[in-house]
């Protein structure tokens, strides 16, 4: 796992895949745009998915996540900065009323080339007893000078006496080719109230 921004250290192959998914040929954005050039509904159809990446990519692919965001009914969202230091986040817990219903919202930035099957996986545990898995499909995603924003479905936090304490949760992005664009580490207490 890689604790900086933008590495490109391969994945030692432990995370799930989802069944019946194959990743797409590699391509660039340019040889994208030239295929099927007499086709007019297609050809908008690339332009509208593209955007300016036409001509305005070039160079290695690289996926900058920029910051997390934990969003609840009730509370301010919290932003965890996934630019700076990670080593911060390790060490300050996030509180989390038990029972409650939250997203996460990641921003990013992809230069470069399109990243193909970018996911997000996060692993939970507890006293060091694993507690719950995560692999989340986000999708693939072109360069662009805008972020990408990509929000989790509704999910809900443990509750119940023994659910309260504090968690570890280890997270990574990577994609179809199986590289690692950011690993991070964070801890969250559960507790019965904000």
């Amino acid at each position: 796992m890689s604790d900086a921004p933008g590495a490109s250290v391969h994945d030692s192959g432990d995370e799930e895949v989802t069944p019946g998914y194959m990743a797409p040929a590699k391509k660039s954005v340019e040889e994208i745009a030239e295929l099927d050039k007499d086709d007019e509904a297609l050809v908008k159809y690339k332009q509208a998915l593209l955007g300016d990446a036409v001509g305005n990519s070039g160079g290695p692919l690289k996926v900058s996540v920029l910051k997390m965001t934990f969003m609840s009914e009730g509370r301010d969202p919290i932003e965890l900065d996934l630019s700076g230091d990670l080593a911060t986040l390790k060490d300050t817990s996030v509180v989390i009323k038990e029972g409650c219903e939250y997203q996460l919202k990641f921003t990013f930035h992809v230069a470069g080339e399109i990243v193909s099957g970018l996911r997000f996986q996060q692993n939970i545990s507890r006293k060091g007893i694993p507690a719950s898995k995560l692999n989340l499909m986000l999708g693939s995603f072109g360069p662009r000078d805008d972020n990408h924003e990509f929000t989790t479905p509704l999910d809900e936090a443990p509750k119940g006496a023994l659910a309260r304490g504090k968690y570890h949760a280890k997270c990574k992005f990577i994609d179809d080719d199986k590289t690692v664009h950011l690993g991070w580490e964070w801890t969250f207490k559960i507790q019965s109230d904000w």
